[in-house]
């Protein structure tokens, strides 16, 4: 069983920054594609930034320039810089892992609240 730990959400003025970090546990991290994922109140959850396996990276334009996904495959832990913050960057941010292993896989995080406001 994979788990999925997010932490590092908090509240934040316009313009600021935060770090999220997602720790997982289990032999599957190195090889998953790795997500970040956010969901504002009365809105579908949508794909903020992925990290494949072998490092490539993809970002929602709402966040491309601004936003930094990495992962420490030593640690397990995937992270994601948020900089120069806005308000409609305002959501619950979850931590997904998804690969083939025996089977598809796809895991999530319990979410981190990240709330942006002055």
């Amino acid at each position: 069983q994979v788990q999925l730990v997010e932490s590092g959400g908090g509240l934040v003025q316009p313009g600021g920054s935060l770090r999220l970090s997602c720790a997982a546990s289990g032999s599957i991290f190195s090889s998953s594609t790795m997500g970040w994922y956010r969901q504002a109140p009365g809105k579908q959850r949508e794909l903020v930034a992925s990290m494949a396996s072998g490092g490539s990276t993809s970002y929602a334009d709402s966040v491309k320039g601004r936003f930094t996904i990495s992962r420490d495959n030593a640690k397990g832990t995937l992270y994601l810089q948020m900089n120069n913050l806005k308000p409609e960057d305002t959501a619950v941010y979850y931590c997904n892992a998804a690969g083939f292993r025996w089977g598809p896989y796809d895991y999530w995080g319990q979410g981190t609240q990240v709330t942006v406001s002055s």
